[in-house]
Formats: C-alpha cells, structure tokens, sequence
C-alpha cells in the first residue's frame, strides 16, 4: 500500500495571460523556485518529491496526515502568488493511487476547501514503497560520438519508452536530470525491470544500471535505491562483473 500526493497550480494559465507577454522568464523563475520549496518542505517530512510537468508535483506521502499537508498549503500560500490544489490517494500500487487521488479531486472529495485539499488519506506508517534508480552505464562514451543535443534526444527516448513500459506494470517514472530515472514501482513492476534493461539493450544498445530500495518512507527508499546503484558502480570499478540489478 502506498499513498500518493499530486500538487498542481490552480488556474495557471489565466493567471500567466496577467503577467503580459513578456513572461515567459518569469514563470521559468516561478517554477523552478516553487519546485525547490515543494522539495524542501516535503524532504523535512521525509518525502521526495518528483517533477511531473512544472506545473505539477508527484509526492509519495507515505506517513503523512491531512494535517500535515494543511502546513505544507500554508507555508506556500505564504510565499507565492499562486495557489496550489492538492490531491491524496492510496492504493496498492503506484499508478492505482494516482487514480485514486484522481479521482479524489474529480468527484470534489473535499479533505480541507480552504487550503484546496481533496482525497483520501490513509497517513500510516507502515505503507510501503518501492523505488527504482536507473542510469546510462558509461554514457560518456556515448558523447564521444553525440553532440549535447543528440545525448538529449537519446535520453528522452528513453524516458518514453521506459515509461509506457512501467506504466504496464502499474509503477510511475519520472526523469531526474542527467541520465537518471526514477520509478515509483509495484511488484510487478520491480520483477520485470530485468526485462526491460535486456529490452533496451537489445534494441538501442544502451546498457542500464538499476539500483532499488524498499522502505517505508520514499526519501529512504530513494536513499536505499541510491545506495543499491552506487554498489553496482563499485563493484563495476572493481574489475569484478558488475550485476544490471541491486536491491536493499
């Protein structure tokens, strides 16, 4: 069981024709400040948060109450202009939380109106996550052959496929800068992640390196999965034949 929380910026788009048109550098600004004070208030609750869009913030909340959420809502509407609506779902997979949570603010399921809360939360601590780390093993060869902008159009590739394959699996993936993916995973997800790295590897040759943790809170998880994909390197340095999979 896992519980997810999906921020997204109420009426945006109306209020960025109020900025003129000279704004785009503006919002850039906007964006990049609101995802740094989203990531370090749900970091202190030992959370992580993922960028889905820059308008819009995946969090997996496991541990977390309505009223902890209620504090994250004041602080922002403390120092932004823009307002956010928050959504909660819980589910036992990834992906059937964020229906949940969907769904939540869909049928106006409403967990607190003043701060645009909506949901279901569950907030126990015993929910559970899964989160896969990956990266390109070696790409720096790769750039040997490949201008910035070709390494770029690799790597979203990539992400595409990687994500229509694990949304399959019922798991979330989000692209974390540089070469690096993570993935929110269910089960299923978590066991077929062998498959996908020969997949990739057999069509693209592009080798792959997954490192994953499993804890109850998503910033150990994320710090397990890290860890899991730093042992690979290490063992990869070694000299000794480095396994595609680690687990803690």
């Amino acid at each position: 069981m896992i519980q997810l929380s999906i921020l997204k910026i109420s009426e945006y788009g109306p209020w960025t024709l109020t900025l003129g048109s000279d704004r785009e550098h503006e919002l850039q600004m906007l964006q990049a400040s609101l995802y740094k004070e989203v990531q370090k208030l749900f970091s202190d609750k030992n959370c992580l948060v993922f960028l889905n869009r820059s308008d819009e913030f995946f969090v997996v909340t496991n541990g977390l109450e309505l009223e902890d959420h209620i504090q994250i809502q004041k602080t922002l509407e403390q120092s932004f202009d823009v307002r956010l609506t928050v959504s909660i779902g819980y589910a036992e997979s990834p992906f059937e939380a964020n229906l949940k949570a969907y769904e939540g603010k869909k049928n106006e399921i409403i967990l607190n109106k003043e701060h645009n809360i909506f949901g279901f939360v569950n907030g126990k601590s015993e929910l559970q996550v899964s989160i896969m780390h990956l990266d390109i093993d070696d790409l720096s060869s790769k750039r040997k052959t490949n201008s910035p902008y070709e390494i770029s159009s690799i790597i979203f590739e990539l992400y595409s496929k990687m994500s229509k394959f694990f949304l399959e699996k019922k798991s979330l993936t989000f692209f974390m800068g540089g070469d690096n993916f993570m993935v929110i995973a269910s089960d299923d997800g978590k066991n077929s992640v062998q498959n996908f790295i020969d997949m990739i590897k057999s069509n693209d040759d592009i080798s792959l390196n997954c490192g994953i943790g499993n804890a109850h809170t998503s910033r150990e998880a994320v710090k397990l999965a890290t860890k899991s994909l730093d042992t690979i390197r290490e063992i990869r340095d070694s000299g000794k034949e480095k396994p595609d999979v680690y687990e803690l």
